[in-house]
């Protein structure tokens, strides 16, 4: 599956958004899970993370996200799908999800401004 940013990004659901970023995590986990001695602390993380970017559609269920911040998420998805050593995807297991969040939760300027 293909979640490519692209230039005609449309508005989306958190829950769809959010839904895109927690698979894309728990592959990256998956990853992270091939050194055995890190092994504990990967699936803290992943569990830990999965459920506070959970809790930002369970805190505006039907939420729409603006095609900005659409488009930035994917683009973070696409970006830890290019993460092929899993040492490199446990650095990424704790910047992912305040990627997601900080994109998710910060407001965007209104038009005009």
């Amino acid at each position: 599956m293909d979640h490519a940013p692209s230039a005609g990004a449309t508005a989306d659901s958190a829950s769809a958004v959010i839904g895109r970023a927690l698979d894309a995590y728990r592959r990256l986990g998956e990853l992270g899970e091939e050194i055995a001695d890190e092994w504990q602390y990967v699936t803290d993380l992943v569990a830990v993370h999965s459920a506070d970017l959970q809790s930002l559609v369970e805190a505006a269920p039907g939420r729409l996200l603006a095609p900005a911040v659409v488009a930035a998420v994917d683009a973070a998805i696409e970006e830890i799908g290019l993460i092929t050593d899993p040492h490199r995807a446990i650095d990424w297991l704790s910047t992912f999800p305040q990627v997601v969040r900080v994109a998710v939760a910060m407001p965007l300027p209104a038009a005009g401004s």
